[in-house]
């Protein structure tokens, strides 16, 4: 009888445990390198049942605030990062959260950097599938100079590239 009323004492109280999620890990790390080409920090991808998930780490940036964007070809060779291409862009929309006919899936908008250059934040890219980013020529997250000012095609008026991320 007390072994019974152990056992049914023990299933109702672990009846209502719940398992614990996956443990939070990368899909894919990249180093996130500046015009220099020193690497000035990280960029963490991580798959969401939202969307594609990116943190990132950075020293050394100018301070204030700048556009970040996914590029549609994995390459940052620097000075310039040119070779990342334009915007993601697979839905063939307008750049900008402001323009009507926008954005772009790779406009991720602005991000703050202080007064000491560091960075620390994450930006979720909504509806967005790693093997999107991951296809045959690969895409790269883009630091730029300046602002965007998300509404102006193609690229906000961000100014030049300055770090890069081969995602």
């Amino acid at each position: 009888m007390l072994l019974r009323r152990l056992v049914v004492l023990a299933s109702v109280a672990l009846g209502g445990c719940v398992p614990m999620a996956a443990p939070d890990v990368p899909v894919s790390t990249a180093n996130l390198v500046a015009s220099s080409g020193a690497v000035i920090g990280s960029v963490r991808v991580f798959s969401e049942p939202t969307g594609v998930m990116l943190r990132m780490t950075a020293n050394g940036l100018p301070p204030g605030t700048h556009g970040v964007h996914v590029h549609m070809t994995g390459r940052c060779d620097p000075p310039g990062f040119t070779t990342a291409g334009g915007h993601w862009n697979p839905s063939s929309r307008k750049h900008g959260h402001q323009n009507p006919e926008g954005p772009h899936t790779g406009d991720l908008g602005n991000l703050g950097v202080g007064a000491d250059g560091k960075l620390t934040a994450g930006l979720l890219i909504p509806g967005a599938m790693f093997d999107g980013l991951r296809d045959a020529d690969g895409s790269a997250f883009v630091i730029h100079a300046k602002a965007d000012d998300e509404r102006t095609d193609p690229s906000g008026n961000s100014g030049d590239r300055i770090a890069c991320a081969v995602l």
